[in-house]
């Protein structure tokens, strides 16, 4: 078995536990995830299943989520599950001034990712150097953001902002909830999130363990094909004999259709089958195919 599964995953639970989960569910061992959520997070966390575990690698980066940012607090690891270090009702603030704050939060920016976090620093992870008491600078890292929209402002001593939030990989909404609270100078925290899209996967196609448990014991469940999140790599096809020395490791020619040498490409052979992915190289006057991942047997 390989392919992908599109889970949506519960919250309290690591990425990790997912994975475990769906490994005795299949009885396979072979399971990786893409995009690491926190216990707090739920959403979509894509499963790789047998060889498609070596795509990860490959899939999309960007990301969406809805999140629910609270104001007028702050905690060690910006988010609620955080032991609280600062806390106070916040007075004088409206929704435009924070309209104005958050716009600040648009394209490329640098962030500080949070202490708590599995970023590492010399050579080892910041959550276990935070939970050691250590104190060490957290390097800053460039991520983009490509969309924020409100979707509901509510007011109170500790206001609440619910975001919709579109952006590319290693973005840390937990860093932007903090960072906002630093700008509206009233602290912030992350009160909720959940992942809507991930890696090429929808929240409205995901599908829950207890689910996925039904379906295997009625005999209902069918993975996702290793190629569909790879949709945004180009495709060659191969005829059947260069098709087969391909996938035993070996350069085939392929049509010059451009300057595609520096692009990874989806390799299919001429009955639609998948077989893995394949980097263009120039060799004399001909291009050649080069076998990067070869998931068929032929």
């Amino acid at each position: 078995m390989q392919g992908f599964l599109n889970l949506d995953k519960p919250f309290g639970w690591t990425s990790h536990d997912c994975v475990a989960k769906t490994r005795k569910l299949l009885r396979i061992k072979r399971v990786g995830h893409a995009g690491t959520l926190d216990p707090a997070a739920t959403g979509v966390l894509p499963i790789a299943v047998g060889r498609a575990t070596r795509l990860l690698q490959y899939l999309p980066g960007d990301k969406a989520y809805k999140a629910t940012i609270r104001l007028g607090i702050s905690t060690a690891t910006d988010d609620l599950q955080g032991e609280v270090i600062f806390q106070q009702p916040v007075t004088g603030l409206n929704l435009t001034m924070v309209e104005t704050a958050l716009a600040q939060f648009t394209g490329k920016i640098e962030q500080i990712p949070p202490r708590y976090s599995a970023i590492q620093v010399q050579g080892k992870r910041l959550y276990e150097l935070a939970r050691q008491g250590k104190t060490v600078e957290v390097p800053t890292r460039v991520v983009e953001i490509f969309n924020i929209e409100i979707l509901d402002w509510r007011t109170g001593d500790f206001p609440e902002l619910d975001i919709a939030i579109a952006c590319g990989a290693g973005t840390y909404i937990r860093a932007i909830a903090r960072d906002l609270g630093i700008k509206l100078k009233t602290g912030g925290t992350l009160a909720a999130l959940q992942r809507t899209i991930s890696s090429g996967f929808y929240l409205e196609n995901s599908i829950n363990l207890q689910d996925l448990e039904g379906q295997l014991k009625t005999g209902n469940f069918q993975i996702i094909p290793a190629d569909i999140p790879l949709k945004h790599l180009s495709i060659v096809t191969l005829a059947t004999i260069p098709a087969r020395k391909w996938c035993q490791g070996q350069r085939v020619p392929i049509d010059d259709d451009g300057d595609v040498r520096d692009q990874m490409l989806r390799v299919y052979g001429e009955d639609g089958c998948f077989l893995g992915l394949g980097k263009p190289a120039m060799s004399e006057n001909s291009k050649l195919l080069v076998p990067v991942m070869v998931l068929a047997d032929i």
